[in-house]
């Protein structure tokens, strides 16, 4: 089984309507569309930009009106998952719950559903200064090229989430992220390369770029979008098969072949699924 995949380079900047967000989302999905993209991966947060907007009065909306767009957000990215018939991961976007801001992240289907996997590893900044709630279930997803799941950036640091993905039969996570810094970013990119590795899968990875002067805790972004394989002979020695220009705005795309995850499973130099050691830490599936 091959699928393509893109992955945007969101660049965040101050807009006036959500017509102008529209249309910036709708130029990366036709780029991907004219790539012949079956998968296409937004980054964490990059609805923010809907804050930009502003009230009227000079002032940006704040956090907890984010979530005011969340009709309009899944009216359009339905409309382009079935006009496109891609899958797209729009990145995360923020919901309001029993009161409580979650971070989801939503999967949009061509014929329409909308499958949604809340951020489960909540940052120190997400709680102290958007008072956000963690997710509290593991989800993966059924598509017609494979199973698939999504964790959101601080997510991907934790090994026993992905673990947990690829136990229940995800070959591919996708993983939108936002980071401000350097060493934010760095520790985002090198544990989806552990992940790969640990668990033979393809990791497929963004985050936004440029900035909301306007808007608090997203001043600053440093991004880059990037395909992640093991590091084994049927793939790139560095594990990277594809990866953008740092904080450019642009999209990346790449063909994942799942037999070749297969195939190192069984006949890799390494085979470090098949040789996790249960009797000492047994599998998600193994417990349940």
């Amino acid at each position: 089984m091959k699928l393509r995949v893109s992955a945007v380079q969101y660049h965040l900047h101050t807009i006036h309507s959500f017509e102008e967000f529209a249309k910036q989302c709708e130029h990366y999905i036709k780029t991907a569309q004219e790539f012949g993209s079956e998968f296409i991966l937004f980054p964490e947060f990059f609805t923010t930009q809907l804050l930009s907007i502003g009230n009227g009065e000079g002032a940006s909306l704040t956090i907890d009106e984010l979530p005011s767009f969340t009709e309009q957000y899944k009216n359009l990215f339905i409309k382009f998952a079935k006009e496109t018939n891609m899958h797209i991961i729009a990145g995360t976007h923020v919901i309001k719950k029993n009161d409580r801001l979650y971070n989801v992240a939503h999967l949009f289907y061509p014929d329409g559903r909308i499958a949604e996997q809340a951020k489960l590893h909540i940052t120190p900044t997400e709680v102290e200064e958007w008072n956000m709630s963690a997710g509290d279930g593991l989800e993966v997803f059924d598509t017609d090229k494979g199973r698939i799941a999504v964790l959101t950036c601080y997510d991907i640091e934790f090994p026993e989430i992905v673990r947990m993905a690829k136990a229940k039969g995800a070959d591919v996570i996708f993983c939108p992220s936002c980071t401000d810094d350097r060493h934010g970013f760095h520790r985002v990119r090198y544990t989806c390369h552990a992940r790969a590795i640990e668990n033979q899968v393809y990791v497929v990875a963004t985050g936004t770029v440029g900035s909301l002067p306007t808007v608090d805790f997203m001043r600053g972004n440093f991004g880059q979008a990037a395909v992640i394989t093991p590091n084994d002979v049927p793939f790139p020695p560095q594990g990277i098969m594809v990866q953008g220009e740092i904080n450019d705005d642009m999209i990346v795309t790449a063909d994942l072949d799942l037999s070749l995850l297969y195939e190192v499973r069984e006949r890799g130099s390494v085979t470090t699924w098949r040789d996790r050691r249960v009797d000492l830490y047994p599998d998600w599936e193994k417990s349940e």
